[in-house]
């Protein structure tokens, strides 16, 4: 009858933690939305508004490991190289290549084929 109640202790225990929410990674707030935006119209209004939503989500982040997505950083930084902001874009791409060093051989391959 012991086994049977610390069993049962066991399985609420573990049926209640598995209830909890979990934080997710990262958070990308609505990049979506202004990212499928930029594609569709690609004007000055929705670059715009990808370049807010960008930095928004640059000084925001809330997701568990507490830095920017994967990629956020690249695309940033080569929307601002097309703007011709140099300085600014070469900056997040190094910060994507600090944070996320696989993706070294692409983000040198950008430069490249900016210079």
């Amino acid at each position: 009858m012991k086994t049977f109640r610390i069993l049962a202790l066991v399985i609420t225990l573990t049926m209640a933690a598995s209830c909890t929410t979990q934080l997710p990674l990262y958070t990308w707030d609505n990049y979506e939305a202004k990212s499928y935006e930029y594609l569709k119209n690609s004007d000055e209004a929705s670059t715009q508004s990808l370049i807010e939503a960008y930095e928004k989500i640059i000084k925001t982040q809330k997701g568990s490991r507490g830095v920017v997505p994967p990629g956020i950083y690249a695309d940033y930084g080569f929307l601002l190289l097309q703007a011709n902001k140099t300085t600014e874009g070469q900056q997040m791409l190094a910060k994507e290549v600090e944070l996320y060093p696989e993706s070294k051989v692409f983000i040198d391959r950008i430069l490249q084929l900016m210079q």
